[in-house]
């Protein structure tokens, strides 16, 4: 196998140098090389050297051995023709010369020989080994194929009618002959039950139709001559066996352990070898349409034909590689599929959680990196992260940083390329993405603060209907009460008050003293005034209105039973506010103190009044018991809070066991422009 190995190479380098240098023919030289020969050759090379011992890696080499010593004898013989005058040409009826002899009959031997391997290299798939007895039978029969140069001549056969059924209809039909073996091999397996050959069935019909196809062609071919579409169609497919073959083999090889061992090599070098294989068939198959055309053509017309065939063949050429590509590498996604991939991911994009894993799953997949990290979240901002690849390599790192405008938004973190290297194109992909993620990133916290937004607006919304409510029900109360009053106490007075002055007047009818009685009436008038004063005061108190919100806070801190003081700014003096502003303050202070003498057990209390940047600080502070809970449960401090975010104010009251109670409210600080003491 070594002799056959380093013979085939030697025998392809004479050809190329005999045929396209010494000759200066090319017509059939370099396509064919470049078509057939090198192809399987190589292929065969390649399954010998990690499978030695495997029937089907050393068919492979032979054939491609044979191939190449075929067309290396061919040019041998015309370049001898050439340079020492040798006729070669065998006489219609009869024996060749000597040295026609010495030179076609190796040649014919060869070429049944190596067609002869391909029949055995296909019907004894995969293993090469023989599973049926009428295998070794039938096939053994092929080898007598090998009498025929020297039984035809001897028996007086044309010499065409023996060019034909030596060279011809053999390589011609010995493969489709191959492949339909090989079907009846899968046939019987699928009957016996082993799963191993019935399993390539369908690859086996495929192949048998489409080499007997060929072999049809080439029939035609040998009926029409050397000229029409047929020998054109007979020359592009010359080739086609061998091409797939090789293609086969090799594939099968890495995807299927099909040689028996397990091959390591770098998955570029599968491909690069697979491309070189797709490009001798793409170059070899352009070269032998032009060159044949060239034939029968002016050149103009030739070189045109030339150009047709490329151009024809390359979406074939290109379909094969990405096949190649797909299968070596797996279903890779162009750059735009991967941005236009990554867009659509991002277009959804509400939850960072699940988003950082699958872009960095993605971007791992899609540029065959060996990790990926991802960290989505700027700073202040909640992380996200996820990962994709083990890291191995901790002195290989690429960051980029996922900018928007000014502002970090989270981090893309990726080891090299499982096999390769980065491409500007690569890191192109990456800029986008970054990009694109943070857009998204940004967007997602848009939508997050927008949700929060109306959220709280929502919530003040209900706060503020409830407040409404609270009001409403609050004023009703504030009216039923001073309604009581009037009623049951004022009312009553006045009663009284008429009743006594009807009775002075029948006394002073009748001439009696009517002194004592007016006396009392006045006192009970006196009563009725005052009264009706303390109603008017808790409606709203005259003071509040004449004098504004310090001497009306002071006034209600005289009338306390308990010490009151009151702190005010000094630049609070005369300074009148917004009649709302002055109302809610001052009931503030007013419900304050009513709660201080309620419900704090308190012996002190403290108001204090001041500014603090465009607000007006009102602060009650005492002494009392406080209490602990929740300061809103009660219906009190309910109303007073209602009562200040009604004026777009705050309210924050804070109390502990023991420790006394601080309310302190800020209203918006809007000055009356009719300000002043009246």
């Amino acid at each position: 196998m070594r002799i056959a190995a380093i013979s085939g190479g030697l025998c392809l380098l004479w050809a190329v140098a005999a045929g396209a240098i010494l000759l200066r023919n090319n017509t059939v030289t370099l396509p064919w090389i470049l078509g057939s020969v090198l192809p399987c050759y190589c292929a065969g090379l390649f399954a010998w050297w990690h499978a030695p011992a495997n029937p089907v890696a050393r068919r492979l080499l032979l054939v491609g051995t044979a191939l190449a010593s075929s067309i290396a004898i061919r040019y041998t013989a015309a370049l001898l023709t050439t340079r020492y005058g040798w006729d070669l040409t065998a006489p219609e009826n009869g024996l060749p010369s000597p040295e026609a002899s010495a030179v076609l009959l190796p040649t014919e031997v060869n070429n049944l020989t190596f067609s002869v391997l391909v029949v055995r290299l296909l019907a004894l798939l995969p293993d090469g080994r023989y599973r049926f007895r009428h295998e070794r039978v039938v096939l053994g029969a092929f080898w007598g194929l090998l009498t025929l140069p020297l039984v035809l001549p001897l028996a007086g056969v044309p010499t065409r009618i023996v060019e034909l059924a030596v060279f011809y209809h053999p390589e011609a039909w010995l493969p489709g002959v191959g492949a339909a073996l090989l079907v009846v091999r899968c046939l019987r397996a699928r009957a016996a039950g082993q799963e191993d050959v019935a399993r390539l069935l369908p690859l086996a019909t495929a192949a048998a139709v489409l080499f007997l196809g060929r072999g049809s062609c080439r029939l035609f071919r040998t009926w029409h001559g050397e000229t029409g579409i047929l020998y054109l169609i007979g020359s592009l497919l010359g080739a086609l066996p061998y091409v797939l073959i090789s293609l086969s083999v090799v594939y099968a090889a890495f995807r299927y352990r099909f040689l028996g061992v397990d091959i390591v090599i770098r998955r570029e070098v599968v491909y690069g070898t697979l491309w070189l294989i797709i490009s001798a068939w793409y170059l070899g198959m352009a070269m032998t349409l032009g060159l044949t055309a060239g034939q029968y053509f002016p050149i103009g017309l030739s070189v045109l034909v030339a150009v047709t065939a490329t151009a024809l063949f390359q979406p074939v050429r290109e379909r094969l590689n990405q096949l190649a590509e797909r299968r070596v590498f797996g279903k890779r996604l162009s750059s735009f599929e991967l941005i236009v991939q990554f867009g659509t991911a991002l277009e959804h994009a509400y939850d960072l959680d699940r988003l950082a894993p699958q872009l960095a799953a993605g971007l791992q997949e899609g540029l065959n990196l060996q990790w990926v990290r991802i960290r989505l979240g700027g700073e202040g901002l909640p992380a996200h992260l996820g990962a994709a690849g083990e890291e191995t390599d901790m002195t290989s790192r690429t960051s980029l940083p996922l900018w928007y405008g000014h502002e970090v938004l989270g981090l893309i973190e990726y080891g090299p390329k499982t096999e390769g290297r980065f491409t500007p194109e690569d890191h192109d992909v990456v800029e986008t993405l970054a990009r694109q993620a943070a857009l998204a990133v940004h967007n997602v916290h848009l939508a997050a603060e927008l949700s929060a937004r109306v959220e709280e607006v929502q919530r003040q919304a209900g706060e503020l209907d409830a407040s409404r409510a609270r009001i409403v029900h609050a004023q009703d109360g504030e009216r039923r009460r001073i309604e009581r009053r009037l009623h049951d106490g004022i009312q009553q007075d006045l009663v009284a008050l008429v009743a006594k002055l009807r009775l002075a007047r029948n006394r002073l009818a009748r001439g009696g003293d009517i002194d004592a009685v007016l006396t009392e009436v006045q006192d009970d008038a006196y009563r009725v005034i005052d009264e009706l004063r303390e109603v008017a005061h808790g409606i709203h108190p005259p003071v509040l209105t004449d004098q504004g919100l310090v001497a009306a806070v002071t006034s209600r801190a005289r009338r306390m039973p308990i010490p009151v003081t009151v702190h005010v700014e000094d630049s609070l003096d005369r300074v009148r506010f917004a009649l709302e502003v002055e109302e809610s303050a001052f009931y503030l202070v007013s419900e304050a103190l009513t709660n201080v003498l309620k419900h704090a057990d308190a012996t002190h209390a403290t108001v204090r009044i001041t500014r603090s940047g465009g607000w007006l600080v009102v602060e009650v502070t005492d002494d009392g018991v406080g209490f602990s809970g929740d300061p809103a449960a009660g219906s009190g401090l309910t109303g007073m809070r209602d009562r200040i975010e009604a004026v777009g104010g705050d309210l924050l009251i804070t109390s502990r066991t023991g420790g006394g109670t601080v309310i302190r409210s800020r209203l918006a600080e809007r000055v009356r422009e009719d300000g002043g003491c009246r």
